[in-house]
């Protein structure tokens, strides 16, 4: 399977991928004879979206990553009616957990960057408990970007993982890809947190009615600025401007 063989629907300026669900996206990162996806993973939600619609650079950066898939149930929805068949959620989080233990099952060696010194201690040494073949790991408060990129380079890591929230992980993956052009980049947000147990992801039971980002919000009300996004997103769908 490869990303060429996939439907993809524009959203605003955004083209992404309709995967079918996580394991036909799983097998176009790490087919079935081990071999790795040269290029990188970008989660696309309303809020990416509706970022991206306001501001062109973003745009440009969320673009130059070469698969785009659904992580939110507003996009979802609005590929489901263009397509008129079956697409699902597929979350960051729940897919690169997923991708990790495929790692591990074909050997694949992986390099982990961002979050904190503890954090990111806790996530490989997990992942090792997972018989992922962490080759490296670089928490997310370095100063010097190059080395970091040569110490990807020296490790011979083949999928590299990025903890260091949107849009600085897409900057960074960017950056990197232009030495590493052989490698797959995953930016994973706040996976490493909630991968360890130091952030609680939302009940079983609000995941399933798609309501993660309402506990968010309830969680960190903070994120009222950010959610205002998801209701404009929806008016302009409702209205047919996306």
């Amino acid at each position: 399977m490869t990303k060429d063989n996939v439907d993809s629907v524009l959203i605003g300026p955004l083209q992404i991928g309709a995967y079918q669900d996580q394991q036909q996206l799983l097998e176009t990162i790490v087919d079935q004879q081990g071999f790795v996806f040269a290029g990188s993973a970008i989660a696309i939600n309303p809020e990416k979206i509706m970022t991206a619609r306001q501001d062109s650079s973003v745009a440009s950066m969320l673009q130059q990553a070469e698969i785009r898939y659904a992580d939110g149930i507003g996009v979802v929805a609005v590929m489901r009616q263009r397509l008129k068949r079956p697409i699902q959620r597929i979350p960051g989080c729940e897919l690169w957990q997923a991708l990790m233990l495929r790692c591990a099952e074909f050997k694949v060696p992986v390099y982990l960057v961002g979050a904190k010194p503890e954090v990111l201690a806790q996530t490989k040494a997990k992942l090792q408990q997972q018989h992922v073949h962490v080759v490296g790991a670089t928490d997310g408060y370095f100063g010097d970007e190059q080395q970091v990129i040569e110490s990807i380079k020296q490790s011979g890591a083949q999928v590299i993982s990025v903890a260091m929230g949107s849009p600085k992980q897409e900057q960074f993956i960017d950056r990197c890809k232009q030495q590493l052009p052989a490698c797959f980049f995953m930016g994973v947000g706040g996976s490493y947190d909630v991968f360890t147990g130091n952030v609680k992801r939302a009940p079983a039971i609000w995941c399933k009615l798609h309501l993660e980002w309402a506990y968010r919000l309830l969680s960190q009300p903070s994120r009222v600025g950010r959610q205002g996004k998801l209701f404009h997103y929806l008016w302009l769908v409702l209205r047919g401007r996306l």
